[in-house]
């Protein structure tokens, strides 16, 4: 990736003439143990309800509590993890999380249970701010689009992951055994990156004035892109289980492992960007390809009646959320003021990310209730259509900070 243009007083940091990728691989893999704790519950959740005596609506609280923490109070944690650090955030981050998972094991009714996910997610907020804007100042300059396109698939990594241990661990020792076991890893994560991180420049705060809001006009259209794919794409990952059962009769348990393999797809598109950004293809040209979402809304749910072609939909649409999630993180450094301002940018982003997953469910859901299934098809055009007309402007914006630097 090439240069960006820098402004502002204060002196860039020096760029790292190497990348240490393991440092990054293990920095990504707090973000996947981060991810698993946000998934932990999906697969135990029934066993969760039954002995806490939860509704259907408390737990999908329980479940969601820790995106909603992101969805308010994003860009104000950007601004915290600037002020103290991104090594000292990530790692109390992970901390705040393995701490509220073992308070979650001891909790014994909703309103307890859903405070412990609500500190959860003021961890998860932080890990997911800290950890793209450290590996932005780990990564030396060419390397950054590909590392930045790695971090971008560790929610479907680590909820594909919980979801799988979680069946066949939560069977064994119980919803309170899982719980503990993923307390643990956290906690043994937190250790591992606070030893691994470098001393200087990894463990400082941000140096110079917080960026103004003019500065940040070009990240909040790209954190309004992020929105507006998780809007239409995550919903579709979401609901498919209901789909899979109302529409094609597929029982429970198939309808959730079709839907694990799916939403892992999620990765691949990560790993996509990452191998198209290394080879210095232009933003405007990867954005493009985020428009293949509007067809395969169609073969998920327009009135085609396969079963293989709304899989194979579903499964691009999952593809395409990896994709355009890996480019918005990706792209983010070629609008930043300053890389200082990656925390500030990353809280942007974060915020909007999680108000999307947030609203989107619902949303869908009420759709698919009324007017039904296929209506849900100029839904997800509208929104990626807007989504991928946002990323072409931040594209064209940094082809033309390439040319003024080159």
């Amino acid at each position: 990736m090439d240069p960006q243009p820098i402004s502002g007083t204060t002196a860039p940091a020096p760029e790292p003439a190497r990348s240490p990728w393991l440092t990054i691989v293990i920095v990504y893999l707090g973000g996947v143990v981060a991810a698993m704790s946000l998934g932990k519950f999906a697969s135990v959740g029934p066993e969760v309800a039954s002995q806490l005596g939860l509704s259907l609506s408390q737990l999908g609280w329980v479940i969601s509590a820790v995106v909603g923490v992101g969805a308010v109070v994003g860009l104000p944690a950007g601004y915290l993890v600037r002020r103290f650090g991104t090594a000292r955030s990530l790692v109390t981050g992970l901390f705040l999380i393995a701490a509220a998972s073992a308070a979650s094991v001891a909790a014994g009714d909703f309103g307890s249970l859903l405070a412990a996910r609500g500190v959860e997610g003021v961890g998860y907020l932080l890990v997911t701010i800290a950890c793209p804007a450290l590996i932005l100042r780990l990564a030396a300059q060419r390397d950054r689009g590909t590392a930045l396109s790695l971090w971008a698939t560790f929610v479907p990594v680590g909820i594909g992951a919980a979801t799988l241990g979680g069946g066949a661990i939560g069977s064994a020792a119980g919803w309170h055994g899982w719980i503990v076991l993923i307390a643990g890893l956290t906690l043994l994560m937190a250790l591992i990156v606070w030893v691994r991180l470098p001393g200087g420049q990894a463990r400082q705060a941000a140096s110079g004035p917080a960026p103004r809001a003019r500065a940040l006009a070009w990240p909040a259209l790209l954190a309004a892109a992020f929105c507006m794919t998780a809007l239409v794409t995550i919903p579709v990952i979401v609901l498919l289980p209901t789909l899979l059962i109302e529409q094609q009769g597929r029982s429970a348990a198939t309808a959730g492992a079709i839907t694990s393999v799916i939403s892992l797809l999620s990765a691949l598109g990560g790993l996509a960007v990452g191998m198209l950004l290394r080879r210095n293809t232009p933003v405007l040209v990867v954005a493009l390809a985020g428009l293949l979402t509007v067809p395969a809304a169609w073969l998920t749910y327009g009135a085609h009646g396969s079963p293989t072609a709304a899989l194979g939909g579903a499964a691009i649409i999952s593809i395409e959320n990896g994709y355009l999630g890996a480019l918005v993180f990706a792209a983010l450094p070629l609008v930043l003021a300053r890389l200082d301002d990656a925390d500030i940018g990353n809280g942007m982003v974060a915020q909007a990310g999680s108000l999307g997953s947030l609203l989107g469910p619902p949303l869908f859901g009420q759709v698919a209730a009324g007017p039904g299934f296929q209506t849900l098809v100029p839904v997800i055009a509208v929104g990626i259509l807007a989504a991928v007309a946002m990323m072409l402007l931040v594209g064209r914006k940094a082809a033309r900070s390439r040319s003024l630097v080159g």
